[in-house]
């Protein structure tokens, strides 16, 4: 069972919301849930705003987060490119990263840069970015970073590498928000991969251990197919 983690609560109601949405409808999750992971970071990132960095520590980090507030505003747009490489007269994540290295701004620039590369199909840049991206002790974001880096290694046809990635993000979250959705796709690449009683065992753990969730609606049909 989920242990008990401190969440942001305007994160979490966020991601409840969303896992409703997705668990309307099996169909609707069969055909996207490549999309699933990448859709849900990018709303994470948004809901969560400038990701708690309002105690500014030095004047770097300071200048670092009026400089991004244009790129976020671009992002929460979906103007990708506008927001990897700025304007003409506001920088985009490419040079915030650059420009103010070390600061907490330009590691969070690098996970808006992964995010923008993987919406725009520049998966190889986003697979770096997700990498190089510092990521912090908290329980939406970053096991959001590491699954949607899992969908990257996917995309380009690591399974493998992938599903790892989807597992440890499952456990990193460690919640009934997020958990059960990255199993899930876990346990659908292990269908694709023709492995149904790995399969079989994660639609397992989600109907025992996240029950609560309301990914665990439809599971008894995915158990009911790995079983076949």
């Amino acid at each position: 069972m989920a242990k008990n983690k401190v969440q942001q609560p305007q994160k979490e109601e966020e991601v409840i919301e969303i896992t409703k949405t997705l668990s309307k409808g099996e169909a609707w999750f069969e055909q996207n849930w490549k999309k699933v992971v990448l859709g849900l970071l990018a709303l994470i990132v948004i809901a969560a705003g400038i990701y708690g960095y309002q105690h500014m520590s030095s004047s770097k980090e300071a200048k670092a987060q009026a400089a991004i507030a244009n790129a976020q505003s671009a992002f929460a747009m979906q103007q990708y490119e506008q927001a990897l490489n700025g304007d003409g007269a506001a920088a985009g994540f490419t040079k915030i990263m650059k420009e103010y290295s070390g600061t907490k701004t330009a590691n969070l620039a690098k996970l808006y840069a992964a995010i923008c590369y993987a919406q725009t199909g520049k998966t190889d840049d986003a697979i770096k970015m997700f990498e190089d991206y510092d990521k912090q002790d908290d329980a939406t974001i970053s096991p959001a970073a590491i699954a949607a880096l899992g969908n990257c290694y996917i995309q380009k046809g690591n399974n493998e590498k992938g599903v790892e990635l989807l597992l440890k993000a499952a456990k990193t979250a460690d919640n009934d928000a997020l958990t059960p959705v990255f199993l899930l796709q876990a346990g659908q690449v292990y269908e694709a991969m023709n492995q149904n009683d790995k399969a079989l065992e994660i639609y397992n753990q989600i109907k025992k251990d996240y029950f609560r969730s309301s990914v665990s609606q439809n599971i008894d049909q995915y158990i009911e197919r790995a079983s076949k």
